[in-house]
């Protein structure tokens, strides 16, 4: 090769090394961020968010590498979430994955453009949530969180669990924007099959001595937990009184038999955020929330504590403990 020629190579290498790297080189696409609207303490939620990590990557999405999950928690204290979704919005999530009624809502008042996905929402257009669960529009689609129907199967169960019962306590958070349907729902069809029903409403922990005299005074023959996360984040205390006044009770989250309660049935929520997964990718590859249906739940669980029965004299029905998803003996 003559000097001349390999002084024109060297000048064309030294011109291509001085271009601007987007000219010879793609840039990475940016990762995008999935905040998540928890109204439980971190503990509360981990099975949760750990399934919907699961099903992020049964997908090809890895926390870290090419997706970024943002959990925020309230711990119990609804009105901190409103902050906590200007938070989220504020970091330009590209989508908010939320857990309840009032955490759907403090999302859907910070933001009506970033994609909003229910791992678990009660009634979601009787609450003006969306539209109808065919065709949700605006910017929230999902899976749904049970309801009354629920409510009044668990109700159908305490009486399967106490045949002779002929009055129940019904344990409910007035201050949820869901519970005032669901328990009315409930109330109707207790009296229906002749059944007297003690309203116990708590709003605040402070309440719960104050209820649970009121429940001790009344001397029903059992007790009905409507779920709210407000009572789950205290679910121990609760379980604690129950067992004083040595009381059957029924709830509808395994996590309160887990802690010590007699029986739940309700839907199973890790399957629920793994579902929620499913909506992330679908709206990350281009879908719009507006034309997502909103799901229902497909999975439930009894579960039936024999220890909390024994301890307090009671005998579960072989009919009732064939149909258990786990048994705790």
């Amino acid at each position: 090769m003559n000097r001349s020629r390999r002084r024109r190579l060297l000048i064309a290498a030294g011109a291509l090394l001085a271009l601007p790297p987007r000219i010879y080189a793609q840039r990475p696409a940016k990762i995008p961020r999935v905040g998540m609207l928890i109204p439980v303490r971190p503990a509360d939620a981990a099975s949760n968010i750990e399934a919907f990590r699961q099903g992020l990557r049964a997908l090809g999405y890895v926390d870290g590498q090419n997706i970024i999950i943002e959990p925020r928690y309230s711990e119990g204290r609804d009105e901190r979430l409103r902050d906590l979704a200007v938070e989220l919005v504020n970091l330009k999530v590209n989508i908010i994955v939320i857990w309840g009624t009032p955490a759907a809502r403090a999302a859907r008042t910070a933001t009506r453009t970033i994609p909003i996905i229910s791992a678990s929402v009660v009634d979601p257009v009787g609450t003006g949530l969306i539209i109808s669960l065919a065709r949700p529009g605006g910017n929230f689609t999902g899976v749904t969180g049970g309801g009354a129907e629920l409510s009044k199967k668990n109700l159908q169960l305490l009486m399967e669990l106490v045949p002779s019962v002929t009055r129940i306590a019904i344990l409910w958070n007035p201050a949820n924007p869901v519970l005032p349907v669901v328990f009315r729902e409930v109330q109707i069809a207790a009296e229906a099959l002749k059944i007297r029903v003690q309203s116990v409403g708590v709003s605040e922990p402070g309440d719960l001595d104050a209820a649970f005299a009121a429940i001790q005074k009344e001397r029903p023959d059992a007790l009905l937990v409507l779920q709210d996360l407000v009572l789950q984040v205290h679910r121990s205390r609760i379980i604690d009184l129950v067992a004083k006044i040595r009381l059957p009770a029924m709830y509808e989250r395994k996590e309160w038999v887990d802690a010590g309660g007699l029986m739940s049935y309700g839907v199973n929520f890790p399957d629920n955020f793994r579902r929620a997964a499913a909506f992330v990718d679908k709206i990350l590859k281009g879908a719009k929330p507006a034309d997502l249906p909103v799901e229902d739940p497909t999975r439930f669980e009894l579960i039936i504590n024999l220890k909390a029965a024994k301890a307090i004299g009671l005998t579960v029905p072989q009919s009732v403990r064939l149909r258990a998803d786990q048994v705790i003996e």
